[in-house]
């Protein structure tokens, strides 16, 4: 089976690769020259655990291909997916034009029946335009060649995309024709050995489903910050009442953990999108409202805690930040707590020193010489006034504290992900708080 994916950003490269790892002749598209010429010679631009070694096999094994251009593959595929960025405007909606530009290619360059397949997260009623775009490019050329629209969400956790991608809890189709759905359970059948569940719905619904999947892990997200806040101030813990209601099979424990906030590529974004698109139909989501609300004031709560403790008075201060990405196994620093908390504490007066396993040249990107980049985790905190840790990288759950703690010049830790045990971190002569309790 011969497929194209437009756009080598996170969920295209991996579904590719992922594709062909499952025996798909895959070619994938991008208009960006430099980055598909890195990837010709085996240069992947994103970090995720094992996608090196899976380009290079299907490069190598003829399965996997890069192209700039669409039309040079498009008579030879059965299926095109859309995974091009769908960025938020100003005003919160998420930016169509890329995902209409593939449409506009594949209705004014088809010869032969296509099933394009929305694979971006857009809005509910983008299938609608993706196909009134192809029937006017068609119209353009005086031509009436078959075609069907399909959306086909992706449901992957950066850091672990290709188990999430090989091994899914489920996949979501909207198709509106029998030929979609057939095809597209062709492409998917080398999964079924693994008994995974493909769910067919229309397009509004399956265009649905990935807003308010992440909208409602979110939401989650937000109510333990928000209930770990107030444990704070009742004196009560927040890993206990997690562990209490994520004990009830109504609840369940995933999402329950408080932390600094929330960021990366998908949920801000997707919250936004869909409380736009609520607006746009008359309707106010109050709840994402104050989901959103809530994880913003979260981003600054290292800040506001380290500013507590020194009374305020941060000038000439020396801060050691482990973890810069939003979460870890990724480099993705869109959104992260990370970029709040250095803004907050460089307007303060304070020198940030950081260190991130994979994210230092992301962090260089972003904000440039304003921050120290340290060697290793140890020189971080070199005479450090505090260590604020944003990124539960494994790599810091179980450091040498004898050694950090010699290194700082107070000794002061912010636990922002609740990893360490406050007992033992005490009992190496450590000043400590953390989220929740």
């Amino acid at each position: 089976m011969n497929i194209a994916i437009v756009g080598t950003g996170y969920v295209g490269l991996v579904s590719g690769t992922c594709f062909a790892e499952m025996g798909v002749n895959v070619t994938c598209v991008d208009v960006d020259q430099q980055k598909i010429y890195n990837l010709q010679q085996g240069q992947v631009p994103i970090y995720e655990p094992g996608l090196d070694e899976m380009v290079l096999r299907n490069q190598r094994e003829g399965r996997l291909h890069f192209t700039t251009d669409l039309t040079s593959c498009l008579n030879d595929v059965e299926i095109v997916f859309s995974a091009v960025g769908t960025p938020p405007d100003e005003d919160g909606s998420a930016d169509l034009s890329y995902v209409l530009e593939v449409a506009r290619t594949v209705g004014h360059e088809m010869q032969h029946y296509v099933l394009l397949v929305t694979k971006s997260t857009v809005p509910v009623g983008t299938a609608r335009k993706v196909k009134a775009v192809i029937l006017e490019e068609q119209a353009k050329r005086g031509v009436n060649i078959p075609f069907d629209v399909a959306s086909n969400p992706e449901f992957l956790k950066e850091g672990a995309a290709i188990k999430d991608f090989m091994s899914p809890d489920r996949v979501v189709v909207g198709v509106e024709s029998d030929k979609a759905k057939e095809l597209m359970t062709r492409l998917y059948r080398p999964f079924l050995l693994n008994n995974f569940r493909v769910i067919f719905t229309d397009i509004p619904s399956a265009e649905m489903i990935k807003y308010a999947a992440n909208s409602m892990l979110a939401t989650r997200i937000s109510f333990m910050n928000d209930i770990a806040n107030l444990c704070e101030l009742v004196g009560a813990d927040v890993n206990m009442v997690r562990k209490g209601i994520g004990a009830d099979t109504r609840i369940g424990s995933k999402f329950l953990y408080a932390g600094c906030g929330y960021g990366g590529s998908c949920f801000p974004k997707d919250v936004k999108a869909l409380i736009k698109t609520a607006e746009q139909n008359g309707y106010d989501m109050r709840v994402l409202k104050a989901v959103e609300e809530v994880n913003e004031r979260q981003k600054s709560i290292l800040f506001r805690k380290l500013s507590a403790h020194y009374g305020g008075v941060l000038n000439d201060k020396t801060v050691a930040i482990w973890g810069l990405a939003f979460k870890a196994e990724t480099d993705d620093m869109r959104e992260a707590t990370s970029l709040v908390t250095i803004k907050l504490l460089l307007d303060a007066g304070c020198k940030v020193r950081v260190f991130d396993p994979v994210a230092m040249d992301e962090c260089r990107r972003r904000i440039g010489d304003r921050v120290e980049y340290a060697a290793d985790m140890y020189d971080a905190t070199l005479n450090a006034d505090a260590l604020l840790v944003i990124t539960e990288w494994k790599q810091f759950r179980l450091p040498s504290w004898n050694v950090v703690r010699k290194l700082m010049n107070r000794p002061f830790i912010i636990d922002g992900r609740n990893i360490y045990d406050a007992n033992e971190i005490k009992n190496f002569g450590f000043e400590y708080t953390c989220i929740g309790r």
